[in-house]
């Protein structure tokens, strides 16, 4: 028997908005013990005995942010394989998109484990054994779901009610009231998005139930062509053909139609981290039940969850409120309204509003950039070059750029020249210059760039030659 996890990151992190944003969300935010969740599910992945390899199925842009968090692990050994979308079409089509890749090059037979990569464990030896009788169930032909036993009448999740292995129907969130008859009557679990099958099996069902989501797919397979690098193997999902596949999760597309559902009851501390509350439960608690992260000073001040990422937070005379500092956007909220910090988010990125999409401090492939001031026609940055890598060959139309090295070494391409520069040296880049910039030492490389120009955004990039694929 071949299990083969299958990590799905997608989303855009709305419900936990100013840490998660579009660009950098849920699955990729640091939490207390400096991990993040991309990376504990990964981890409990490579613990499952018998797997040497992972799938993960997450959006082009997110490729290197996932590839970094494998790598902080430790887990070593693993072979991973990355399907990146180019425009995200919710669990249906990844979920295609993986057992396709599977059922072609890992074998019909292979068992497919999804994990969606946002999600907390807090017992994985209990989702272990869950999982033994999962895949025998998954053997038998059966598409198996996972329930969590309800610790509380929780109503931002969905149900399902069940009678042993079967599943007797799905349920949408709940009201508090109904809630609570479904915990006191034990016929339902909480709807975990983890699921267990054979690809063959649920190729057949998805050429069933939701046909054009496979056809949609396998067309794309046949269009991208699989690529390798020093991480993995990698698969560009063809953007048009992935793109036409219709938006749909897999519950409503296949998991409430067919037939060959079961369902595997589990208590393994699992949790979404779907809110602020959720969240802030992971913070250091004090007397007064204040959870918070960062520097705090709390006067009777009660029950509230703060995070201070860069300043110093302080309480006086309040109560029950969620409050997150980051370095460019502040939310105040109460907690009994923590779901509704998605509508400040779904506001924020119906306008544009950079917040929604990037922090300050932005990832990319070959390290970050942090912007620490702008104004009109200037800008400037602190930029970090991981060792070994380099930024693309690139030209801008409205800016020049000043560079000055302020720890490491630089190997600059600037128009004909290439220069090296270390601590306390610089170079110019006048606006239509051909340039690129390389960290070949062994150390990171951190230079202060000073843009100037008639226009500063980001789009402003033409690239020549990218070693991320990006040109």
């Amino acid at each position: 028997m071949t299990i083969v996890p299958v990590i799905i990151s997608g989303g855009s992190g709305s419900r936990l908005w100013p840490l998660s944003r579009s660009g950098h969300p849920k699955p990729y935010v640091k939490l207390p013990d400096a991990s993040t969740l991309i990376g504990k599910t990964y981890s409990r992945a490579a613990d499952i005995p018998g797997v040497s390899s992972i799938m993960t199925v997450t959006n082009e842009s997110h490729y290197f942010l996932a590839a970094d968090c494998y790598e902080e692990t430790g887990k070593t050994g693993m072979k991973n394989i990355y399907l990146l979308e180019g425009t995200g079409r919710n669990t249906a089509a990844a979920i295609a998109a993986a057992t396709v890749y599977a059922e072609r090059n890992i074998g019909p037979d292979a068992i497919l484990l999804i994990l969606p990569a946002d999600h907390l464990i807090a017992d994985p030896d209990a989702l272990n054994r869950s999982l033994s009788e999962a895949t025998n169930l998954a053997e038998k032909r059966s598409i198996v779901t996972f329930g969590i036993t309800p610790e509380n009448a929780e109503t931002g999740y969905g149900y399902i009610e069940i009678d042993g292995n079967d599943v007797v129907r799905f349920v949408e969130k709940p009201d508090r009231e109904t809630a609570e008859q479904y915990v006191q009557g034990g016929k339902h679990v909480w709807n975990s998005g983890m699921f267990c099958f054979r690809a063959d099996v649920m190729l057949e069902e998805m050429k069933k139930h939701c046909p054009d989501v496979l056809e949609a797919v396998e067309k794309t397979y046949e269009a991208s062509e699989p690529q390798t690098d020093s991480r993995g193997v990698f698969l560009r999902l063809d953007k048009d053909l992935f793109g036409s596949s219709p938006s749909i999760s897999i519950d409503y597309a296949l998991m409430e139609k067919t037939s060959k559902i079961a369902c595997v009851s589990t208590q393994c501390g699992w949790s979404d981290i779907g809110s602020w509350t959720a969240l802030g439960a992971l913070f250091d608690e004090d007397a007064n039940g204040n959870r918070a992260t960062g520097e705090v000073i709390s006067v009777d001040a009660r029950n509230c969850i703060i995070d201070a990422e860069t300043r110093l937070v302080g309480l006086v005379g309040v109560e029950d409120l969620i409050i997150v500092d980051t370095a460019d956007a502040l939310l105040v909220a109460r907690k009994d309204k923590a779901q509704q910090v998605t509508t400040v988010f779904e506001k924020l990125r119906s306008s544009g509003h950079e917040a929604a999409m990037l922090h300050r401090t932005v990832h990319r492939p070959w390290g970050t950039y942090t912007v620490l001031e702008e104004g009109d026609r200037f800008k400037i940055k602190r930029i970090v070059v991981k060792p070994g890598q380099r930024l693309s060959l690139q030209s801008h139309h409205h800016r020049s750029e000043h560079w000055v090295v302020v720890s490491g070494t630089a190997k600059i391409v600037n128009g004909d020249n290439e220069i090296i520069l270390i601590t306390n040296q610089s170079t110019y880049i006048p606006c239509g210059n051909k340039h690129r910039l390389e960290n070949p030492g062994i150390l990171p490389l951190v230079l202060i760039e000073v843009q100037s120009g008639e226009y500063l955004g980001e789009d402003d990039i033409v690239r020549y030659e990218d070693i991320y694929g990006r040109s």
